[in-house]
Formats: structure tokens, sequence, C-alpha cells
């Protein structure tokens, strides 16, 4: 038996190359490194973007809920509901109240398009009247994705709520819950 078969032989290392030249440390260095990487996108995203849900009054905001409460129970005991209709080319909407009655005295609705969850991307307009029961306003033309739509009356304090998804959808009807 030789000395190359010997098990207390070993063979020089034919990987001559240095270690900043090799793949396991850097794939060792770049799992850690990504970590920390993506621990300082997290936290600037957390300090540099809002959250719209919180709020600060939420007490008050609790008290107020009987109020819109009352308006939904106002405009269900009036049977009220309305036929939206959006033109998203001209950027007009159309709305057509099943009591032309009720709304023969009001001469302004207030519309609002509510975003799910960005409040600084909601859209209030007023409505006004074209004759009884018929009121029209204008919108955006490039606004899209789904929204909560509300329209208001401030005279007789009731309100109609539904959702859209523009601009897919052109026609919505709201009915008193």
């Amino acid at each position: 038996m030789d000395a190359a078969d010997s098990p207390h032989f070993s063979r020089p290392r034919t990987d001559t190359l240095p270690w900043y030249r090799q793949f396991w440390p850097w794939f060792l260095i770049a799992v850690p490194a990504a970590a920390v990487v993506m621990g300082i996108v997290t936290i600037t995203l957390a300090v540099s973007t809002a959250d719209g849900l919180v709020v600060d009054d939420y007490y008050q905001q609790g008290l107020a809920i009987n109020q819109t409460l009352e308006r939904d129970e106002r405009a269900r005991t009036l049977g009220m509901a309305a036929l939206v209709r959006f033109d998203h080319d001209a950027g007009r909407i159309d709305v057509q109240l099943s009591r032309s009655d009720v709304a023969a005295d009001e001469p302004e609705l207030t519309l609002q398009l509510l975003h799910p969850t960005l409040d600084d991307r909601d859209y209030t307009t007023r409505l006004i009247t074209n004759g009884p029961g018929s009121y029209s306003g204008e919108i955006p033309t490039l606004i899209a994705g789904k929204w909560y739509v509300m329209i208001e009356s401030e005279a007789h304090g009731w309100r109609l709520l539904g959702r859209a998804s523009l601009p897919a959808q052109s026609s919505l009807k709201l009915v008193a819950r």
C-alpha cells in the first residue's frame, strides 16, 4: 500500500479559487442581506403611507352611526329607490328617483363615490334637478374600480347606498334597505 491509499493521507486541494470567487459564501450572505433589504422596504412603506381606515375620533363616529341609521330608515319608510346611469365618456351621471313627489321640493342631491379603502380617492358632487325626480351631475371620466355609491338628501334626511364597478357598469339600481 502506498502513501496515496493511506487513510491518513490527504490529497492536495484542487480548488484554488479564493473564497470571494466561490458560489456558496455569496449564497449564504445573500439570504440575510435580502431579509435586511425587505425589512427596510417594509419600514419605509409603513412610515410613508397613511392608514386611511383608522380614525382618531372613533367615539364621535360611533355616535354619528345612529344618525346614519336614521337616514337609511327614513329612505325605507319613504320607499325611495333610484336608477343611476353613468355616461363615462361624457363624465356625466343621471339619477331618476322612484318617488318624484318626495323630490319635488329638492333642488339638488349629493352623490358620493366612496373608495372601499382609500378615502383620498373619494369623490363628491352635487346633482342638480332636471325635472320631477330627475337629477344630473358630473363625475370624473377616468374613474375605475369598485366603488360605493351614496345619494343623499339634505332637506329630507334620507340616503340610498349601493355598489358599482366602474366603468364596466353603465347603470345601477339603488333601493332603500
